[in-house]
């Protein structure tokens, strides 16, 4: 429990940053797994687009580290090439 005014002040934004950084974080998963699950290289590549966007933007705002997302873009891609 919180000692301060302040700490408690701090759990509560906490919270509430957690709850959309969870949001976010989901968004990202499903779009990673659109990718994967992609029936043709045509799909695969539109599902790209999508999670390509969604995984600059995360490394940009530091969501996931900007090398990881860079790591996993490259290795999607790499699945997409395996299908054409």
């Amino acid at each position: 429990m919180a000692r301060s005014a302040s700490a408690a002040k701090n759990m509560r934004k906490d919270a509430r940053r957690h709850l959309r950084i969870r949001s976010q974080i989901r968004t990202l998963r499903t779009a990673m797994r659109r990718v994967r699950e992609a029936g043709s290289a045509e799909e695969g590549a539109e599902a790209m687009k999508v999670a390509q966007s969604l995984l600059d933007r995360a490394g940009r705002k530091r969501l996931v580290h900007p090398n990881t997302a860079d790591r996993i873009k490259s290795r999607l891609a790499a699945r997409i090439r395996e299908r054409s």
